[in-house]
């Protein structure tokens, strides 16, 4: 059963605005517009501009040149690691971080250094960009290290320390619960509004852990000017799709990919994750806005202006995993300025913008129901009718390596123990379901691009079957319980790690003392989220286990202390597991990475090529089999895309973006595992990527 719906829907709310206030300008507005320098020939902002297009104007770079590109100038940080950082570049000035989240500032040219912030506090994982502001002669960079946002002058690198408390807010304080249970911190920079910074955060993914506020902050003082709640609280709308008690309990529903703003309407749209605990919901029953939602908020108040819930009632992790991208398209001859959000799960929404109203229509239709006792579902899930999905929906036999005799026998077998139904199918107890595309996508957290000029919109997405599995919860308060509940699911429950994301922690104690594992839990480190919510005495509990593999009871709290509560859930996520053949490559059948694409106006693919390649295979001659990929395009009035992303062999490309065709590949010191930034600077264009610890320009000869 589906049901079809071309305009609002019952999950888009649309809000009656005063006349005028939309697209109004006054004189001087107007007149100050018309005299406006061409945006799109800088890096000025996250995504190239808060429109989150990965756009450029600049065609010095072009398809007749580019393959003449060569290294203009490497900054080494003088660190190792992966890297997600793509720098902004303004008054010639390159901006980002180092692997350990030390700002930094070199002149855009040349790659000479000017500044290096250490703020003393450690960081690692994510931390994708930073924010800038200007007025007059104060010019600010925001960083964030850990639960902290810091202003920096512009000029010297120093904290402004009329801003917060001694330059630094903490993204701690102000969700209505004990700051020093609370994790928050920013994986993806959110966005400058006259004189407000608008942020989300990335939180934990079980419970305990913080609510996913959206907040705005005075640029000049650091203070709170808004609040949303994305978890309402009571008389708030939306208070209805969760229990009762949930805004005091519930986590999640936070926005760790970015946002986008329409300035000249005074928009912010911002797309949110799941709610905590990602994979099991009775504790949260109903649709649980606002999770997994494209929210359009006035970004001077913070009021809602009307929001699309994408996934209801998540239990697979679907959050919507980049900013959305604020385009143009043509329809019945008009030129509508719309709102496009990919997804996870491999498909695309396009949104009128100021309405919320379907530009493409979607379908509501049946999805199987949920077998876990206490779990209840959603019977009904929206399916864009256009554009086709830009990855695979469903595994079937058909779709299985044939690589070697020997991987699709051992696939086949594989599969056959498998639960295979296409989205949503509700994870289960008996068998390992197939969530295809995996939770990492289809689409990720480096964007996507747009081309202004021909409305082609350019997505890559990673193509792989992963499986999930619940089992239930042990409950209790020992180690090994509380280690099952919470860390089992990245490091696997025999603690040996899920390669490649997660380490094996069976010789930690050769490397940390129990102390050093019980900061680690506490204040979490590169992709481990921080479990600061978790009550002492279980975060020494688990450390106790991680150490000595033995399991004891966590000790009760001292009479004159008080500690948050553990929240149990009947059942846990078992771990995160790639369907990969016993040579460790994709156990499915090529391309494993793509990158389409398609046009707005018409909702048609115009081409999709592999992205990336495997060595290993290319030396067998298998080739064009995509890549598993982090990072995104962009795309030059120049005629082409840029790309790095590809993890299996760290190259860095150009395609023709009317063709798809190949025009020039560069190999990089690591995994470009970021999106690139292009601008120009001394009569030149650069295209500038962060591959581990050093960012790589190019140039022409």
């Amino acid at each position: 059963m589906s049901h079809r719906f071309a305009g609002v829907t019952g999950s888009v709310v649309g809000v009656v605005l005063l006349a005028g206030w939309l697209g109004a300008f006054t004189v001087a507005t107007a007149q100050q517009a018309a005299l406006t320098v061409d945006p799109y020939n800088g890096w000025s902002a996250y995504g190239g501009g808060n429109d989150q297009i990965r756009y450029s104007s600049l065609k010095r770079i072009d398809r007749t040149n580019v393959a003449k590109l060569a290294v203009a100038w490497t900054y080494d940080t003088g660190e190792s690691g992966a890297t997600q950082t793509q720098p902004i570049v303004v008054d010639g000035v390159l901006y980002g971080y180092t692997p350990t989240h030390k700002a930094f500032a070199v002149r855009a040219a040349t790659g000479e250094r000017l500044w290096t912030f250490d703020s003393g506090v450690a960081g690692s994982g994510p931390n994708r960009g930073v924010m800038y502001w200007a007025s007059g002669g104060d010019r600010r960079v925001f960083v964030a290290v850990a639960n902290f946002v810091y202003a920096l002058d512009a000029a010297s690198g120093k904290p402004i320390t009329t801003f917060g408390a001694d330059g630094r807010i903490d993204l701690r304080d102000g969700l209505d619960r004990d700051p020093a249970a609370q994790s928050v911190r920013l994986t993806s920079p959110g966005v400058i509004f006259k004189d407000l910074m608008i942020v989300g955060g990335r939180v934990g993914e079980t419970l305990p852990t913080s609510p996913g506020d959206i907040r705005a902050y005075d640029v000049r003082t650091g203070a709170v000017r808004w609040t949303f709640h994305t978890i309402p609280h009571p008389g708030e709308f939306g208070y209805d799709t969760w229990p009762r008690e949930a805004w005091t309990y519930g986590g999640g529903v936070n926005n760790w990919a970015g946002m986008a703003l329409d300035e000249r309407r005074g928009i912010v749209f911002i797309p949110t994750g799941s709610a905590a605990t990602d994979f099991y919901g009775a504790d949260r029953a109903g649709d649980n806005l606002f999770a997994n939602t494209l929210l359009a908020l006035d970004a001077n108040t913070g009021r809602r202006l009307w929001h699309f819930q994408i996934v209801r009632h998540d239990i697979w992790d679907r959050d919507l995993p980049s900013p959305p991208s604020l385009v143009t398209v043509q329809r019945d001859g008009k030129t509508i300025d719309a709102v496009a959000q990919a997804t996870k799960h491999g498909v695309l929404f396009l949104f009128e913008r100021t309405t919320g109203r379907l530009l493409f229509p979607i379908e509501y239709r049946d999805v199987p129901g949920s077998t876990v006792p206490g779990e209840k579902s959603a019977a009904a899930q929206p399916f864009p009718v256009e554009p086709a999905p830009f990855a695979r929906q469903r595994l079937t036999e058909d779709l299985l390596t044939n690589r070697t005799p020997e991987a699709r026998q051992w696939a086949l077998e594989q599969f056959r123990s498998f639960r295979s139904q296409g989205q949503f199918a509700p994870l289960g107890v008996d068998r390992p379901t197939v969530v295809f595309p995996g939770f990492d996508g289809g689409a990720e957290w480096g964007g996507q691009a747009f081309d202004p000029e021909t409305s082609l919109y350019y997505v890559n997405a990673n193509d792989l079957a992963w499986t999930g599995t619940l089992a239930p919860s042990t409950g209790g308060r020992s180690g090994a319980a509380l280690f099952q509940q919470h860390c089992a699911r990245c490091h696997g429950e025999d603690r040996r790690g899920l390669a490649p994301d997660a380490p094996s922690l069976l010789a930690v104690i050769a490397k940390y003392r129990e102390a050093d594992v019980t900061n680690l839990v506490r204040r979490g480190r590169g992709r481990m989220p921080s479990f600061a919510a978790l009550p002492q005495t279980a975060v020494n509990a688990i450390a106790r286990f991680v150490i000595t593999g033995q399991d004891t009871p966590a000790a009760s709290a001292p009479a004159n202390e008080t500690e948050s509560p553990l929240i149990d859930t009947a059942y846990r996520f078992t771990g995160y597991r790639r369907f990969l053949d016993p040579d460790g490559f994709p156990a499915v059948a090529p391309p494993w990475g793509t990158l389409s694409a398609i046009d707005l106006n018409t909702g048609e693919y115009v081409w999709k090529v592999p992205l990336g390649e495997y060595p290993a295979l290319v030396a067998q001659g298998l080739v064009n089999t995509g890549s598993e990929n982090y990072g995104g395009p962009v795309v030059t009035a120049g005629g082409l895309v840029f790309i790095a992303a590809t993890v299996a062999d760290n190259k860095i490309r150009a395609f023709d973006k009317a063709t798809g065709a190949l025009l020039w590949q560069s190999t990089l010191p690591a995994p470009g595992r970021a999106t690139p930034a292009v601008y120009a600077a001394n009569g030149r264009q650069f295209v500038v990527i962060a591959a581990g610890g050093k960012y790589v320009a190019f140039a022409m000869k």
